[in-house]
């Protein structure tokens, strides 16, 4: 307002342009010197300074309680260089680096470049950070980066563990680390040792990222190229082929594994082995899990167990799924006088669906198996087929007990059926509700039947001719063979038989109620126990009894020489073995449990 008027100001816009840009230019020159300032290293702080243009003609001379400051870093020291056109120092003696109010670094010399922010530590060289200490002769800082690195061996300890290495680096924001030659981690429980390692020393686990050992004092020993191991719950993931083995000769491997060590747990995905050393067994399968406690493990998805306590004798077994567990057993030792209670462990096997196995002496397949060396027992369960040589035994159920890694003999239970190929039309049957059937050095040497025995053969002349087809029936029989050859045969006193010349075979009467031929089944070598041909159908009718027959039908039924029908080498014994047979079979397994025992 001039002279009580108001006035318009007319301001010209080339005016206000200019004025603009000087004051983006102020703005410059105020944030670089800002920028500059906050680059620039700052003497805080020296009881003297002295110039010796002669010797260091760019450097201030410091001594005593010298301080300098670049940002938020603080050095302490008693004497220093200080080269402040370069923006940089060294400095001496009670060295003392700190960053905020977290890391601290201490040495005998410290060289600080203010532009690149790197500082040098040298002798006798310690870091702090929270709980973790890192050591070493010399030591590099990077603060653009938060990285520190050493290179002529070093050392860090946190609240868990030590860790030492040739070369090393450490993040203190993100608290990780990583080393590099000659990797030892000590832990109070294992050591762990490595080429190159990371670890974290805020959760403490270490990623595995090279050939890596770690080592659980007279326990365990776990192999890994590539994991990941929390060395505070001692939980592990290890990937591609690593291992975990254990002091008592178990080996647990495979493509990746969970492991926990506290509780004895893993598992496995893809490639599993699981080996016994004691045992002399090996359990495979793409899936199984392993519980220390009572050495439980299980395989499936291809499981496969392999026996090779008999280096001329491998077994071969699989299944859906696979079991291998020890059984702790208690019993009185009657033989002794004080009657102890005998705390003893027996290896059991388990196999459920699916079974099939392969052994050089003999060959089975079934639903479901149970093994256990207590006894030395296999047990097979729903519609089983065993083969030996040219003979094949089926049953409800079937034993068979092995004796020094060997079989001894086995025993059917119910619709129990032996059969032997003579020629592509022509087989030996034997049936009976319970049948026992003894092995000698690979071979077939004995056939016990008891209870509803019926019996077809094809004896044959001196020359192999056969002589035709002779059926018995008969409550129990013996059958003894030399070289799979009938010699003799021992029948009860009810018996009954017919020999038929081979030309005057009635149809259908080459067969027992029982028979059937399940050769299409059987693996005839090791890679055959993972076919899957189907099961071959069994006869509803499992035994007839020829003692339970209507008498009127027997009448039809003419008698026999039993000597002459059967061949000149056999032998007609009437009596009845019953009671005898199983006394045998008693004594023969309490011997094997007193021998387990012992």
């Amino acid at each position: 307002m001039i002279n009580g008027v108001a006035a318009n100001l007319c301001i010209p816009t080339g005016f206000m342009i200019k004025v603009r840009k000087i004051l983006y230019i102020v703005l410059l020159v105020l944030l670089a010197g800002m920028v500059q300032a906050q680059d620039m290293v700052y003497l805080i702080h020296s009881n003297t300074l002295n110039f010796d243009e002669k010797r260091l003609p760019d450097a201030q001379i410091l001594r005593g309680d010298v301080i300098f400051r670049h940002d938020s870093a603080l050095m302490y020291c008693d004497s220093a260089y200080f080269f402040d056109k370069q923006n940089s120092l060294n400095a001496f003696s009670n060295v003392r680096f700190v960053q905020g109010d977290t890391l601290f670094g201490y040495g005998d010399a410290l060289y600080y470049d203010g532009n690149t922010k790197i500082a040098r530590i040298r002798n006798n060289v310690k870091l702090v950070h929270f709980e973790t200490v890192l050591t070493t002769d010399s030591l590099n800082y990077d603060r653009n980066r938060d990285l520190a690195y050493y290179f002529n061996h070093g050392k860090i300890v946190d609240s868990l563990n030590t860790l030492t290495s040739v070369w090393g680096q450490y993040h203190p924001q993100s608290k990780q680390a990583e080393f590099r030659h000659e990797v030892l981690l000590v832990n109070p429980n294992f050591t762990l040792t490595s080429d190159t390692l990371k670890y974290n020393t805020e959760s403490h686990i270490a990623d595995i990222v090279g050939p890596t050992t770690i080592v659980y004092e007279e326990e365990t020993t776990i192999l890994s190229t590539n994991g990941q191991y929390n060395t505070e719950t001692e939980q592990s993931m290890l990937y591609d082929r690593s291992q975990v083995i254990h002091e008592d000769g178990k080996t647990m491997t495979g493509d990746t594994i969970y492991y926990d060590k506290k509780i004895g747990f893993g598992r496995v995905w893809g490639n599993m082995e699981m080996s016994d050393t004691v045992q002399m067994a090996t359990l495979y399968g793409n899936y199984g899990e392993m519980y220390e406690e009572d050495s439980r493990g299980y395989a499936t998805d291809s499981a496969l167990m392999i026996d090779w306590s008999d280096e001329d004798n491998y077994g071969y077994m699989h299944a859906d799924t696979l079991f291998t567990e020890d059984v702790h057993y208690k019993y009185i030792d009657t033989l002794r006088l004080d009657s102890v209670v005998i705390d003893t462990v027996y290896k059991r096997i388990r196999a459920h669906h699916g079974v099939r196995v392969y052994r050089n002496d003999m060959q089975a397949v079934c639903d479901s198996l149970v093994y256990n060396d207590l006894d030395s027992v296999m047990t097979l369960y729903t519609e089983p087929v065993c083969w030996n040589e040219n003979n094949q035994m089926s049953a409800d159920s079937i034993e068979i007990f092995m004796k020094d890694g060997t079989i001894d003999y086995a025993k059917g239970t119910g619709a129990a059926l032996t059969v032997k190929q003579e020629t592509d039309k022509y087989f030996d049957q034997l049936s009976g509700k319970v049948m026992k059937a003894y092995i000698r050095d690979g071979e077939l040497r004995q056939v016990d039947v008891n209870g509803n025995a019926e019996t077809i053969f094809y004896p044959k002349e001196d020359n192999g001719e056969f002589i035709g087809m002779n059926t018995t029936q008969s409550s129990n029989v013996q059958i003894f063979f030399v070289n799979e050859e009938v010699e003799h045969v021992l029948f009860t006193t009810e018996s009954n038989g017919v020999m038929y010349p081979l030309d005057q075979i009635p149809p259908g009467a080459d067969a027992l109620h029982a028979f059937f031929w399940a050769t299409q089944e059987r693996p005839l070598k090791p890679g055959d126990v993972f076919d899957n041909p189907p099961r071959t159908p069994r006869p509803s009718s499992a035994v007839v009894s020829a003692t339970a027959m209507d008498k009127d039908s027997q009448k039809d039924l003419p008698s026999s020489n039993v000597n002459r029908t059967l061949g000149n080498k056999t032998k007609h014994k009437l009596q009845d073995n019953e009671e005898v047979n199983d006394s045998a079979d008693s004594k023969r397994n309490n011997s094997r449990r007193r021998g387990a025992r012992r």
